[in-house]
């Protein structure tokens, strides 16, 4: 990969002398979803798939973009002078939005870039490319720059900019997953106060296997945000009866307890996932650590149910996968991943039925939904950093 990128780098540019190539990666969470704009707590690891990036200072204030995955659109152009989003800037929007925010920070750069991408997240697969790109662009920064922010900082400035610049209002999971990814072990982030530990993933006989729908409906972004100004507003009428800063303050009994507060049903349902959903993670996590994987697994159920029916973030394609995977002797767990409306499952499956999982939870989704499914079996590494 770090060849691939210099060598388009050398291309487009001319040469590659004080070419620098920085890598940061997606994540997959194991569960802990929609929880972490709630003040609950998540479960993410990451991936040794991720965003690559060759970058070089530039003389003047000019910046320059290109992406081998997205070759169509040429080298895009902008300026340091005029860092606003807009829409014809495409992808470009999510770099400019950490340099944006960099610079909200007092950490202006004094100097534009050259910069070559190529990512091998499956686009639109809800593995946090996004993310990916936010990290690598503020690892690039920092190192190029000689800006002193910490991989937290970098985590914070990725998503302050996918909220102000992007206009997605995302929590921090996803980009603390990248910024701080450790090979081998997941973490366990409370997102509340940003107080974490790593969970070493020793997963004895069994494996990750992340399935790709190949289906993103454009409902993602409207409907997360739509969720997110339930779930502010599920809070604000709770905050009526019971002192509690995020839903993650709740056990489900004090849930039970009040749920009248909130006056409608559907937000009603809304909180309630996130309630369980961040008991669920916290019970996953000590049923790891007492290597209970069977528990693990009816959590992970349980977790897509929840989002399926109280939260209603999945959809058709992904139900079919969930309940082809639940068929398959030899899966411990599965559920949907990442934003919803698409993307992928994560599942965790028995070293003995990896194959027979691919086979017949492919062949079933082909039947049932006229779709072909991607697998991944996959690896845990660590974050950024300078290749």
């Amino acid at each position: 990969m770090k060849e691939a990128v210099l060598k388009k780098f050398g291309e487009l540019y001319g040469d590659t002398q004080g070419v620098n190539v920085y890598f940061a990666p997606g994540r997959v969470n194991l569960i802990g979803e929609h929880t972490d704009y709630n003040g609950g707590h998540v479960f993410p690891c990451a991936l040794t798939i991720g965003t690559y990036v060759a970058a070089r200072k530039r003389a003047d204030r000019k910046l320059t973009f290109y992406s081998m995955n997205f070759d169509r659109l040429g080298v895009v152009e902008g300026s340091l002078d005029d860092l606003t989003p807009a829409k014809e800037a495409e992808w470009t929007n999510y770099p400019k939005g950490v340099m944006w925010a960099f610079a909200g920070r007092g950490m202006e750069m004094d100097c534009g870039l050259d910069i070559v991408l190529y990512g091998n997240i499956p686009n639109g697969s809800g593995l946090s490319s996004s993310a990916s790109l936010e990290v690598v662009t503020g690892y690039v920064l920092r190192d190029l720059y000689g800006f002193d922010v910490t991989n937290v900082d970098l985590a914070k400035i990725g998503q302050y900019s996918e909220n102000n610049f992007n206009g997605m209002n995302c929590g921090i999971m996803d980009q603390f997953a990248s910024a701080m990814g450790k090979k081998d072990n997941a973490i366990f982030l409370d997102t509340a106060d940003l107080s974490y530990e790593y969970a070493p993933l020793v997963l004895d006989g069994a494996k990750i296997v992340v399935t790709n729908s190949n289906v993103k409906h454009s409902l993602v972004n409207s409907a997360y945000n739509e969720r997110r100004s339930e779930c502010e507003k599920a809070l604000e009428e709770l905050q009526t009866v019971v002192d509690i800063k995020g839903l993650g303050d709740l056990t489900e009994e004090q849930f039970e307890m009040h749920r009248e507060a909130i006056k409608s049903e559907v937000r009603v349902k809304r909180a309630k996932h996130a309630v369980y959903e961040n008991q669920r993670t916290i019970r996953a996590v000590a049923a790891l650590k007492n290597n209970d994987l069977k528990l693990f697994g009816e959590l992970m159920n349980a977790s897509h149910v929840s989002l399926r029916d109280d939260y209603a973030v999945s959809c058709e394609e992904i139900d079919v996968l969930v309940e082809e995977a639940w068929k398959v002797d030899g899966v411990i767990g599965s559920r949907i991943t990442g934003g919803g409306f698409g993307g992928c499952t994560v599942s965790i499956v028995r070293d003995e039925a990896v194959d027979a999982f691919q086979e017949k939870v492919g062949a079933a989704y082909k039947e049932r939904v006229g779709r072909t499914a991607d697998f991944y079996v996959v690896e845990i590494g660590d974050g950024p950093r300078k290749l």
